[in-house]
C-alpha cells in the first residue's frame, strides 16, 4: 500500500527543526521534529576486513537496456565470476529489474560480496518508483546478509540531470524506505549539489552521503585527477561533519567521441593507459585513508549515450561490454587488500 505524500509545507517544518537541533550533533543522533534520528553506520566490511574499494556494476549486454530485454542468471554468474577477484562490493542502480537473480547468485554460489542496493526514482512514473521501493525493501530485509545499504535516487538533483526529481517527493521515496528497512540509506548525487547549503535538508534525512565525482566531466588531466577528487571529497565532507561521506561515482573512460558536450568538456586524454593510471592511483588512495569509493565501472555499456560508437557513455568499464578485460585489469588484482 502507498504511503499518503508529504506535503511540502511539513518536510520543510520537519527539516527546519531538525537542523536546528543539529549544529553541534555528533552525528549519533539528533531530532527531527518531534522524532530522534538515529543515524545508522555504515561499514562496508565482509567480517573484519574493510572492502571499501568497491565498484559500481550495469548487467546490461549489448542488445538489453534497462526496462528492455534484461540479463540472464548464467549472464549475471559470469559477470559476478570476473567481478570477484577484484571487489567484494558492488553497487547496483534500482532493485525491481535483476537485483533479486544477482542476490540469490551471490547466496548460492557463496561469494564473499556484499551490494550497496539502488532504487532508482523517475520524476513522474510513481508506479514504477513504488515498485522500485517495494523490492528494495523487500530485498534489503530478506538478503541481510548481503546488503549493506539502500540507495534512493540517483542524480536527481543536481541541476543538469534529465530525471530531476522534486526534493519533498525525493524525501517521501527516503522515509518511506528508511522505515521499513535496518540497513543505512543514502541518496547519491553529484558533489556539485551536496557542496551547497541547501543539500543539508535531505541530508537530515539520510544515515551517509553517496557522492559521485568524475574529474573528466570537469576538464581534468589525470595526473591532477585524484587531487581534485580528494579535493571535492574535503568540501562536501566540510558541508555535513555529522555525515560519512562515500564516493560513489569516479572514473577514467577509455573513449571520448570527437563531436558535442563531451567533446567541449573533456580535456583529458581518454584510454586504457589513463584510466589505469587513474584507477591504481584512488585504489591506493583508498586503501591508505580507509575512503569508500565505487569505482565507475565494471563493465562498458554500448545501449547508453549516443549512437556514436565512441560515445563516452559507453565506454567507462574496466571491461569492455564482451567482458575482455581492459589493461586496469588485465594482469588480475594484487591481492594486496585482500587476505
Amino acid at each position: 500500500m502507498r504511503a499518503r505524500p508529504i506535503p511540502a509545507i511539513l518536510i520543510a517544518a520537519w527539516l527546519t527543526a531538525g537542523l536546528a537541533g543539529c549544529g553541534d550533533c555528533s552525528g549519533e543522533e539528533f531530532r527531527l521534529g518531534e522524532t530522534a534520528f538515529v543515524v545508522r553506520t555504515f561499514r562496508p566490511l565482509s567480517g573484519n576486513r574493510w572492502i571499501g574499494n568497491a565498484i559500481c556494476y550495469g548487467p546490461h549486454h549489448d542488445g538489453q537496456r534497462p526496462g528492455g530485454p534484461a540479463p540472464t542468471t548464467a549472464e549475471i554468474r559470469q559477470d559476478l565470476h570476473l567481478m570477484i577477484p577484484h571487489w567484494n562490493l558492488l553497487r547496483i542502480y534500482g532493485s525491481a529489474e535483476f537485483a533479486e537473480p544477482l542476490l540469490v547468485t551471490i547466496r548460492d554460489d557463496g561469494l564473499d560480496m556484499k551490494v550497496m542496493l539502488g532504487v532508482w526514482i523517475a520524476p513522474v512514473d510513481t508506479a514504477a518508483n513504488d515498485r522500485e521501493i517495494q523490492a528494495a525493501v523487500h530485498l534489503a530485509n530478506v538478503y541481510r546478509e548481503i546488503v549493506l545499504a539502500v540507495s534512493v535516487g540517483n542524480e536527481t538533483q543536481i541541476s543538469w540531470s534529465d530525471h530531476k526529481c522534486p526534493l519533498p517527493d525525493l524525501i517521501e521515496s527516503v522515509r518511506r524506505v528508511r522505515a521499513q528497512v535496518a540497513v543505512p540509506v543514502t541518496v547519491a548525487d553529484d558533489f556539485d549539489f551536496w557542496n551547497k547549503p541547501e543539500s543539508r535538508l535531505l541530508a537530515a534525512q539520510i544515515d551517509f552521503i553517496t557522492m559521485h565525482a568524475h574529474p573528466m566531466w570537469h576538464g581534468l588531466q589525470v595526473d591532477a585527477a585524484l587531487p581534485w577528487l580528494a579535493g571535492q571529497l574535503a568540501a562536501v565532507q566540510e558541508m555535513h561533519p555529522t555525515r560519512t561521506v562515500v564516493i560513489g561515482e569516479t572514473g577514467w573512460a577509455t573513449s571520448v567521441h570527437d563531436q558535442g558536450e563531451q567533446a567541449e568538456l573533456i580535456k583529458g586524454r581518454a584510454g586504457e593507459s589513463e584510466q589505469k593510471q587513474f584507477y591504481d592511483a584512488v585504489r591506493a588512495w583508498a586503501d591508505a585513508q580507509q575512503q569508500t569509493v565505487f569505482f565507475f565501472e565494471a563493465f562498458d555499456e554500448n545501449w547508453k549515450g549516443g549512437p556514436d560508437p565512441d560515445d563516452v557513455e559507453k565506454h567507462w568499464g574496466l571491461f569492455r561490454a564482451d567482458r575482455s578485460p581492459k589493461a586496469a585489469v588485465a594482469a588480475g588484482d594484487d591481492g594486496a587488500d585482500r587476505p
